[in-house]
This record gives C-alpha cells, structure tokens and sequence, in this order.
C-alpha cells in the first residue's frame, strides 16, 4: 500500500505516522516540510543525506518515501531519537527491558538521597531511582533493544506536569538548575508529582507501539562528528559509485544555542554532568566564534560536494542573519559553482523554539538557498 505524505503529517493511524513525531528536540525541521522537500527534490531510489541531521525528520521522511537516507547527528540526544525511530526494537524486549531496569531501581535508595535540591524538586524518589537505574544499566550505544527504551525514556523526562515524568518543566529545552528551583518555589511547587516510573514507561511504550513499526527504505543515522565522518564517507563513495541526488539539511545557527547545553538533563541521563554548562569541545558549542562557525560549514560542504551527483539538489535551510546568512551562501556558491542558486525567505510564522529560546533579533526569520544543476 502506498503511503500518502498527508496521512503522515497530519495524524497518528499508519506506524509512520506515529514514529514520524518521536523526540522533542530544539529547532527540529517540521514534519511537514520535510516531507515536501524530499518528494519535490528527490525520486524513489534516490540517496539522500544530512550532515546535521538532528532528530532525523530528513533522513526519516527519505526513507519512508523509499530514498536510501545518511543522517550524521553529533548529539546523542538527537542520534537516539533518529536511530531508533528508523528501526525500534523488538516491542516485548522493550518491555522485559524496562521491568528490568524498574526491578534494579531500590540500589539507587541511597544515592538519590545525596542528590542535589534540583533532582529532588524536579522528579519524586521513585522516579530518581528510576532513572538512576536506566542511566547506569542501559547500554544505549550499541543495544537496539537497550536504545529504544531510553529514548522511550527520554522523550518523557520532562515536560508538562502530568505529561512527563518531571515536575513543571519545558519539554524542548531544558532550563538551568537555579531557575528552575526558584521557579518552583515562585509557583509553590517544590513538591514533584507522584509517579510511578514502570506504569508510566509501559503506557508510552504501549501507545507508539499500538500501529507496529514503521517500514522504511535502508536510512542509518551515523553518531559521529560530519567533519570527521564524511571523509570516511567520501572514500566509500569511491570505491562503490555511489552519488547522493540530494543534500537536504540545516546547520546550527552562530550564536543563537547551545545544542547541547540545551539539552543537558537528557545528556545527565546519557550518563553527562549533573550540572548543564556550555561545551568546550571543538563544534558542540554556541559558535559564537564566527571563525569557528565558517570553518564548520566550509568543512562539511566541501566534502559534500565530492559525494553529490552532477545534478544533485542542495536544500539548506538557515538563519535571515546576516553573517549565518552570507557565510552559508558563499560557501555553498562556492564548492557547488556550477549549480543555479535560489533564496526564498522563510519568516517566522509563528513563536518557534528558535525564536523564544535563542533568535530574537529583527532578522529573526529563515533562509531556503536551494542550489540545483539541469542537463
């Protein structure tokens, strides 16, 4: 049966559709949009790639549509939620898993009680064991099974009261420790809500399972940094033929977040710090060097360029800024010169992520630079 792109962005009835919305993350692609871009610019058969994937909407929305989809994502966060999407793990082990993990969680009484203040405000003692289990027993990395359930997990680590596992929080990204307390305190909700953890989980893993797993065209996604990656990339495309048709991305944004700071209490969980601070590893940060930032992207595009078909198609979508804005354009021009360029202007529509957590300047829109090559 063929899968309309209509059924998929607009409702939960098909296992693609239902998988499609997994994993809130900061400034992801609509799904909408992802969908569209990948029908107009691509055909079935079509390799496709994303070197700053994120949650994978992109590489996902390829392999639903029968393109053979490469996402490279160097946050864990956004990796997780793009792999197991792409190929969930058997739902009964899942299951066995989280019993499992739930059954370890009374080895953790003690260490909950030396937890800071935030931990303790933020979700009630099961819980915290709860988690204090999975962080140290699920192998997430190399466990498709193991993989599932923490994202699974990590979806509903917090958000709304009632909806997560947390007490008050934001669902995208996560607020800093001191603001967060004295948010509580403000609002006379220093006590966390009562959850119990196993229920909770069970009922998750239950709903995205109710339509079965989604059936994709071959789509992986490479946890990995892209300067490093692509050159890997780069000899296998050499030795095999293989050429992408299409590039379809958008990179982080100079200045405006830290995607992974952003994200730190999925990253604690991931067995990170237990306090957020900024990264200081080479392109995990806020790129507030624009030196920095041009080099990323001049990296990136230029071992792209080497793996992309004569009329290949380039989508990027990126910041109305103009130093984002003018370095993304002259470095795309210039490792794809002989391909037509067109800009349309994407303006904020309505209150995104990216506007209330990080753009609020008066060019606070997006760009589209599409670069395609006729006969």
């Amino acid at each position: 049966m063929m899968i309309k792109t209509e059924d998929i962005v607009k409702g939960f009835k098909s296992a693609e559709s239902r998988w499609a919305r997994f994993g809130p993350y900061y400034a992801m692609f609509p799904l909408d949009f992802a969908f569209e871009v990948v029908e107009k610019y691509s055909k079935e058969g079509d390799f496709i790639i994303d070197p700053f994937a994120g949650r994978c909407s992109s590489i996902y929305a390829g392999g639903v549509l029968g393109r053979q989809s490469l996402g490279i994502e160097i946050n864990p966060v956004g990796w997780l939620y793009g792999s197991v999407k792409m190929k969930p793990g058997d739902k009964e082990a899942v299951i066995k898993r989280l019993l499992e993990i739930y059954s370890k969680r009374n080895y953790y009484k003690r260490a909950v009680e030396l937890m800071h203040k935030f931990y303790r405000m933020c979700y009630c003692d099961e819980v915290l064991m709860f988690l204090l289990a999975a962080r140290k027993h699920l192998d997430w990395k190399n466990n498709n099974v193991d993989a599932t359930l923490m994202s699974i997990i990590l979806v509903y680590l917090h958000g709304k009261l009632g909806e997560a596992l947390s007490n008050q929080l934001r669902m995208t990204k996560a607020m800093g420790i001191n603001y967060s307390v004295h948010w509580w305190k403000e609002h006379k909700m220093t006590k966390p809500p009562i959850i119990d953890p196993y229920k909770f989980i069970l009922k998750k893993i239950e709903w995205r399972y109710e339509k079965g797993t989604p059936n994709l065209a071959k789509s992986y996604v490479i946890f990995g940094d892209s300067t490093n990656e692509l050159e890997q990339i780069v000899q296998i495309t050499k030795a095999t033929g293989i050429r992408f048709s299409l590039l379809f991305t958008s990179p982080p944004y100079c200045s405006v977040t830290d995607y992974h700071t952003d994200q730190w209490i999925r990253l604690w969980l991931l067995g990170g710090s237990e306090n957020p601070k900024a990264q200081q590893e080479k392109y995990k940060g806020r790129f507030v060097s624009q030196e920095e930032y041009y080099n990323l992207l001049d990296d990136v595009f230029y071992n792209c360029a080497t793996i992309m078909d004569k009329k290949s198609t380039i989508y990027v979508r990126t910041d109305a800024r103009e130093f984002t804005l003018n370095s993304t354009l002259n470095i795309l021009i210039n490792h794809f010169p002989n391909h037509k360029v067109k800009i349309i202007s994407k303006p904020f529509q309505n209150r995104t992520q990216t506007e209330i957590c990080g753009n609020k300047t008066k060019n606070s829109g997006e760009m589209d630079i599409i670069l395609t090559r006729g006969n």
